[in-house]
């Protein structure tokens, strides 16, 4: 029965036998190689190849005269030398020198093979004359082939990738990668897969077709230096641009941090018990990740700490909110400046109380408009906290004529006579300001109407100094004059604009 099974299945075991015998002996000279020490180069694979080859023939029964051998022989020289070739003018000058592209040792050997394959082939066809072989073992083998095909799609996969990613390079030794939700240096790049190592000591054996399939993120191209970002929650409180500039110092001095590009910070989320912030700042290497982001967030306890900023618990606190707004801390800075105005001059302890309570505190931020020249509003400003600059439009451009500091009223002019804003005034940092509307002036006035006549005459004073804008100007030789009629101007339009 055996007997009758090599007889019927000749073509496929001398295949198998070539097979065997050419690997039986590379792996014999592999061994020589390593315990040994033998160097064996490309002769021996040609050695190899020719045992092999004899084998599976004398399975077969093929007898030849001495000229085949001969010409069989020239054939596998010359691929060798063939071979040889590719190895030092494609593979070394080509792609190790010239492109600076590493080829592995693996598929050197899988281009190499196919090569002596096909030249066995030209052998067995062009010196034997043994095409009769071909048919019964293609036919024999095409459903072994499908079997082995669907069996090494992976590894074959992985080969073309690793293949592909050793020619394309998208990363070399020594990179890191974001894979997988996970960073990790890239420690060896084989035939097959690629083997990563994360901060924590890792190591990951990723398949090259699972990495050639998704998006490669390389945090170190083209340069080492990359971008990263921390969050961190702060009270509702805190101004959010006060909170910026202590998070950019935090982040900006702690070690590992690079100045170029520059660190920013963005509020990214109104959570439920904090405002999130974002830091983006840079860094190199990538191995000092862990170290860099316990620096920077190091700095950012102290530096809250200095500046009196909270990081909140997550927790839920019950607020009951008044209808009615007052002034809150900022009540004693406003009623002194309030005090010291010529505008209020005229109102009693009680009627300063009252607009205090009826008031609003605003809060801006830096670069934050106030209010902008040309629009109508009817109400007024008080600085209690910062500093705003002042601008008039002229030819299109903004100039900026003067600075409102702490204790400084604006928008009078708006309030009292319904005009147009004057002037664009727009924060320079985080400040804190007093509105007072028209509702609550009007009241005032209806209690003490001997207060127009005060405010008709400040009003033309000013209006003469330039809208309180010119402060210097010369005065004109009919002052006099021309105070009494804008003070008469403004006293009649003060009685329309209030009703009274």
């Amino acid at each position: 029965m055996f007997t009758h099974l090599l007889e019927t299945q000749k073509p496929t075991v001398t295949a198998l036998i070539f097979v065997g015998t050419f690997f039986a002996a590379l792996t014999i000279g592999r061994l020589l190689k390593r315990r040994a020490g033998v160097r064996l180069g490309i002769l021996f694979k040609l050695f190899c190849l020719v045992l092999a080859f004899y084998a599976a023939t004398a399975f077969y029964g093929v007898h030849v005269g001495w000229r085949n051998h001969v010409d069989a022989a020239a054939i596998w020289l010359t691929t060798a030398f063939v071979v040889a070739l590719l190895d030092r003018y494609l593979w070394d000058a080509y792609f190790e020198k010239k492109r600076q592209t590493p080829i592995p040792h693996f598929p050197r050997q899988v281009v190499a093979l196919l090569i002596y394959v096909i030249a066995t082939l030209l052998v067995l066809i062009v010196v034997y004359h043994a095409q009769g072989l071909f048919a019964p073992l293609l036919a024999t083998s095409g459903v072994v082939a499908v079997v082995l095909g669907f069996a090494m799609q992976d590894l074959i996969g992985g080969i073309i990738a690793g293949i592909a990613l050793q020619i394309s390079k998208p990363y070399k030794v020594g990179d890191w990668l974001h894979v997988q939700d996970r960073f990790a240096e890239v420690m060896e790049i084989n035939w097959r897969s690629t083997r990563l190592r994360t901060n924590d000591g890792i190591y990951l054996d990723i398949p090259n077709f699972t990495i050639a399939r998704g998006t490669i993120v390389n945090l170190h191209y083209p340069t080492q230096t990359h971008a990263m970002r921390i969050r961190v929650g702060v009270d509702y409180e805190v101004p959010p641009n006060r909170v910026k500039d202590a998070l950019h110092r935090a982040a900006s001095s702690a070690e590992g941090v690079v100045p170029d590009p520059p660190t920013r910070v963005f509020v990214v989320d109104f959570a439920e018990s904090a405002v999130v912030y974002e830091i983006k700042f840079s860094m190199g290497n990538h191995r000092a990740f862990n170290e860099v982001c316990d620096a920077i967030r190091t700095n950012i306890w102290y530096e809250f700490k200095r500046q009196q900023i909270t990081i909140p618990f997550p927790i839920r606190t019950l607020h009951v909110q008044r209808s009615q707004k007052r002034v809150g801390d900022g009540q004693a800075e406003a009623r002194a400046i309030l005090r010291s105005e010529p505008l209020f001059d005229c109102m009693n302890d009680a009627q300063l109380e009252n607009i205090l309570q009826q008031a609003q505190i605003h809060r801006y931020g830096r670069g934050e408009r106030l209010i902008q020249e040309g629009d109508r509003s009817d109400s007024m400003f008080i600085m209690l906290r910062g500093t705003a600059a002042v601008s008039v439009a002229k030819n299109g451009t903004g100039i900026r004529v003067g600075v409102m500091r702490q204790g400084d009223c604006f928008g009078e002019i708006s309030l009292l006579t319904g005009e147009p804003r004057s002037a664009t005034v727009r924060a320079d940092g985080d400040c804190e300001v007093l509105e007072i509307s028209k509702p609550v002036m009007a009241e005032v006035l209806r209690e003490s109407p001997q207060c127009l006549t005060a405010l008709s005459e400040l009003l033309a004073k000013r209006r003469l100094e330039g809208d309180n804008i010119v402060k210097d100007a010369p005065l004109p030789d009919d002052q006099g004059l021309k105070e009494r009629e804008y003070s008469a101007s403004f006293l009649r339009r003060l009685r329309a604009v209030f009703e009274l």
